[in-house]
């Protein structure tokens, strides 16, 4: 086995670095996750991935059109 110190950790960091890493990590993540999660919503609201028996209602061309006006 390898000759490590009591106590030392694999990754060199000590545990209160360690926990400083994890914390930051966890909540990078959580707000990665958020942001990932409001994204997938916001395009299922647009264009559902699942149409229904009638096909997608409109096409991209269309949606397009009915926006310009309320640009200019």
């Amino acid at each position: 086995m390898a000759d490590t110190e009591h106590g030392a950790s694999i990754s060199g960091l000590t545990e209160g670095e360690a926990k400083e890493f994890h914390d930051i990590f966890m909540k990078s993540f959580l707000i990665f996750t958020g942001v990932a999660v409001i994204a997938h919503i916001l395009a299922w609201i647009w264009r559902p991935w699942l149409p229904g028996e009638e096909g997608y209602d409109t096409s991209m061309v269309e949606t397009v059109q009915s926006v310009l006006p309320m640009l200019t």
